[in-house]
C-alpha cells in the first residue's frame, strides 16, 4: 500500500537515496558518466536535510513502510511564464515506475500547490528524459524550452504546464 505523506527532517537520508538512485538511473546515457558517479550519497543528504529544515513543500511516496519517492512544488521561479506554482521534483524508484505511484505522487504535489492558492502549474524536464511522456500522459501541455546549464553541461530542457489544477486531478 502507498503512502504519501509531508516529508520531515528525518526523511533526508531515504530522499537523497533515490535522488541519487534515480539520477544514475535515469540520466545514464544523457548524462556523463562522470557526474552520476561523483554523485554522493551523503552530499545529497545534506542538501535535502537543508531543504528540508528550510520549510520547502516536500512530500515523500512510502510502499511497504519504506520511502520509495519523493516531490517538491512551491511558487514558479521563473515569472515571464504565466503559472502560478511549479514543481520542482518528481522522482520515484524504478522498481516502482508502472504501479501508479507517479500519478498518487503528482496528484499530491498539485494538491499541495492548490492548497496553496496556486491554480497553475509548470515543471521543466530534459527533453531527452523518457519520463517526459508521463507529464504528457498526465495532461501536460508543452509550454515552453530552454537550455540550461546541469553540471557544467548544456541541456536542453521543456516545460509542461497545467491549467487550472483543481478539475484535471481530483482524488480517485
Amino acid at each position: 500500500m502507498a503512502n504519501i505523506r509531508p516529508a520531515q527532517p528525518k526523511d533526508a537520508k531515504a530522499i537523497a537515496r533515490v535522488y541519487v538512485e534515480t539520477w544514475r538511473n535515469t540520466y545514464a546515457g544523457l548524462l556523463p558518466d562522470s557526474i552520476l558517479v561523483k554523485m554522493s550519497l551523503e552530499r545529497q543528504r545534506a542538501s535535502w536535510s537543508r531543504t528540508l529544515v528550510a520549510g520547502n513543500q516536500i512530500v515523500v511516496l512510502e510502499h511497504d513502510g519504506g520511502v520509495v519517492g519523493f516531490g517538491s512544488c512551491g511558487r514558479n521561479k521563473l515569472r515571464r511564464l504565466d503559472y502560478t506554482g511549479e514543481i520542482y521534483t518528481l522522482y520515484v524508484l524504478p522498481d516502482f515506475h508502472g504501479r501508479g505511484l507517479g500519478r498518487k505522487l503528482i496528484v499530491a504535489l498539485f494538491d499541495a500547490l492548490i492548497g496553496g492558492d496556486h491554480d497553475s502549474a509548470l515543471l521543466w524536464v530534459l527533453v531527452t528524459n523518457p519520463s517526459r511522456f508521463f507529464y504528457e500522459a498526465m495532461g501536460g501541455r508543452r509550454i515552453a524550452e530552454r537550455d540550461e546549464n546541469i553540471f557544467g553541461h548544456r541541456l536542453h530542457e521543456v516545460a509542461y504546464g497545467w491549467r487550472p489544477l483543481a478539475p484535471l486531478f481530483s482524488p480517485e
